[in-house]
């Protein structure tokens, strides 16, 4: 994991914005923000579309440390800043994710964060039926994060805490300097025979 000095800091901006909805949407209020890794990663390509953003639960199946798959137990790296464990990794692609309108911005954060399970306890949302991250139609989940939006938006959040989402990639950099923050790398799943071999927290 890297920070770096003086610029627009990315992470702490999205931050707070997700802790403003969780503090005014009751969907999302079950959301502590200090245990959300906000961290920014390098869009492969330029090209507009493609992925905008991703979840990452540090924990599998209602909060469970271990999965058994192919016959083998497995748990996951985990990840402590300041002390504080993370159960999940919040991850946006940039320049990609900032190229887009203000409200495009706005749903995909809020896909994301509606991923994060009722429980908090590191594992994702469940649905019933075989697409059970995204409902059994991806169109009425997205309709859902549309309206999540409008309700949020209809509260008069301080505009100072999502007018940087107005901005493009290249506006922040040239008011800023640069766009900074939090990087962190995907994190290993390690059989347990094998546990010892990797150490815990951040890179």
């Amino acid at each position: 994991m890297s920070e770096s000095g003086p610029g627009f800091d990315f992470s702490h901006a999205m931050s707070r914005l997700c802790g403003d909805i969780a503090g005014r949407m009751m969907e999302f209020s079950h959301i502590r923000m200090d245990e959300v890794a906000v961290s920014f990663a390098q869009a492969r390509s330029r090209a507009p579309h493609g992925l905008q953003a991703k979840l990452i639960p540090m924990r599998f199946d209602e909060g469970s440390l271990v999965t058994r798959r192919r016959g083998r137990a497995w748990t996951v790296q985990r990840l402590f800043l300041d002390e504080r464990e993370m159960l999940y990794i919040l991850t946006f692609y940039l320049p990609r994710f900032l190229n887009h309108d203000l409200r495009e911005k706005l749903i995909t954060v809020f896909h994301e964060l509606y991923h994060i399970s009722p429980e908090f306890d590191g594992d994702i949302r469940r649905f019933d039926g075989h697409c059970h991250v995204h409902t059994s139609s991806q169109k009425e989940y997205d309709r859902q994060m549309e309206a999540f939006v409008d309700r949020y938006l209809a509260k008069s959040p301080p505009s100072s805490i999502y007018d940087f989402l107005g901005l493009k990639f290249a506006d922040l950099q040239r008011r800023f300097g640069r766009v900074i923050g939090l990087q962190v790398r995907i994190p290993k799943l390690i059989p347990l025979d094998e546990k010892r071999r990797f150490p815990q927290g951040g890179n």
